[in-house]
């Protein structure tokens, strides 16, 4: 299988599936001297994970990293204060499937010979053959997206190291949009709003907050606990506190389940995406991606322009557009109306708009750069489907299935926005290297 690797100096390659014995990013061009801990990887995942809140698939999966490789287990010199830093050797993080029993791959067994009309069953059938991997749909699951989210969180810390602020929140749901707002207003709803996750999720507290994995323990070490987490994982979630809307709204701000910075437009995407589902169907929406002070210049021309790399964020399951800027919109406007006009102020040039979403010519002007991603609605629903059996060809129906996300969407945000990180990080990494280089030269 070829397909799960990303970027050229900043690199990614992901493994595992669904129902495999757990997920693995390995990440190069990680810089030495970065100090990184589980516990802060974990505050990303949590922001995907299944079981969360109302809107998530009942999955129990705590998703609970591993760093495996690409730390200094210790101090390389007596008194060098750099254990659990970055070495610059490749950083592996394993993420274990800890809700992962027989009673659930036996539902799969017993579906998988009529596949689920929106998923890659069928089509990753004809590909891979009997041996395909079935169960749980694979790495064509949404299961696959936490290694992004992992990767991505590494890339994020490095940028934002640099000043630059990645951030996303859902921008539609439901048919119901959040109306414009300034940036700085959503990057601080969204920092509030994952503060208020991660207290709120009885695993951070647990097994971080209490200690109870340290980054001081080995990896068998850390194993044994894990095994030990998998048999309590419904007594650990049975301590996540009550999510009082009320309360959470006073404290942080933000809505208590939809990162939307509205809170009247959260609101009404919950009630929403609750009709829908009870309705036996699923709704899709709309993801916006932010980032703030990008340089300008950072891309390259032709077939690598950095907005054509951003649009490979169709490769998140269930994306199916990628707009930037004003996206699709350009359609409707004529070039007065589209085109970015610029003056100077104070020494620096000031763009009357963004309609291009801070990259023209595959290069980025120094503008906000602003991703948007259509979700389609979950191909698993609560209604019966006409479908195949893939070995016979007969025509059968596919019987409605429960266990299921309503919406997608409020997973695919932190995906998005740590996707983003790690095509942002790539090419701002060959962009020093080219602009140093070429100064360096001059400098002659």
């Amino acid at each position: 299988m070829i397909g799960c690797h990303l970027g050229r100096f900043f690199q990614v390659s992901v493994a595992g599936g669904s129902y495999q014995e757990g997920l693995v990013s390995v990440i190069q061009g990680v810089p030495p001297g970065m100090l990184v801990s589980e516990q802060e990887v974990y505050g990303d995942l949590l922001l995907r994970k299944p079981g969360a809140d109302e809107l998530a698939s009942p999955r129990k999966e705590p998703d609970l990293p591993i760093i495996y490789t690409g730390l200094n287990p210790a101090e390389t010199i007596e008194g060098a204060n750099n254990k659990d830093q970055t070495n610059g050797t490749p950083l592996s993080i394993l993420i274990p499937n800890l809700d992962r029993h027989f009673v659930h791959v036996k539902q799969y067994q017993d579906t998988n010979r009529t596949p689920r009309p929106g998923h890659a069953s069928y089509a990753s059938f004809l590909k891979y053959g009997p041996a395909d991997d079935a169960v749980g749909a694979g790495i064509f699951s949404g299961r696959y997206t936490s290694t992004i989210v992992a990767a991505g969180y590494i890339a994020k810390k490095i940028l934002k190291g640099l000043g630059i602020e990645v951030f996303s929140y859902i921008r539609e749901m439901a048919g119901v949009r959040c109306p414009e707002l300034p940036h700085e207003q959503i990057l601080a709803h969204t920092e509030a709003y994952k503060r208020m996750r991660r207290d709120y999720d009885p695993f951070y507290e647990e097994v971080y907050v209490k200690g109870r994995v340290t980054m001081d323990m080995r990896f068998l070490e850390k194993a044994a606990i894990f095994k030990q987490i998998e048999n309590e994982i419904d007594i650990i979630r049975d301590k996540a506190p009550h999510m009082d809307s009320a309360a959470i709204r006073e404290k942080y701000g933000v809505h208590h389940v939809v990162n939307c910075p509205d809170w009247e437009a959260a609101d009404a995407m919950l009630d929403a995406v609750n009709r829908v589902t009870i309705a036996g169907d699923s709704s899709g929406g709309v993801v916006e991606v932010v980032a703030l002070n990008m340089p300008a210049g950072v891309g390259e021309p032709v077939f690598d322009k950095l907005d054509a790399e951003l649009g490979r964020m169709l490769g998140i399951g269930a994306v199916k557009g990628v707009e930037v800027g004003a996206g699709f919109g350009v359609k409707d406007m004529t070039g007065i109306q589209s085109n970015d006009a610029m003056h100077s102020e104070g020494g620096k040039v000031v763009f009357a708009s963004n309609n291009a979403g801070g990259i023209t010519g595959g290069l980025t002007t120094g503008q906000p750069v602003v991703v948007r991603l259509a979700v389609k609605p979950t191909p698993t629903i609560d209604k019966p489907q006409e479908t195949i059996d893939k070995y016979t060809l007969e025509n059968t129906k596919l019987a409605a299935i429960t266990r299921r996300d309503p919406t997608i969407v409020g997973r695919i945000w932190p995906v998005a926005e740590n996707y983003t990180a790690l095509v942002l990080l790539d090419y701002l990494m060959a962009h020093y290297g080219y602009q140093t280089i070429r100064t360096k030269l001059e400098q002659k």
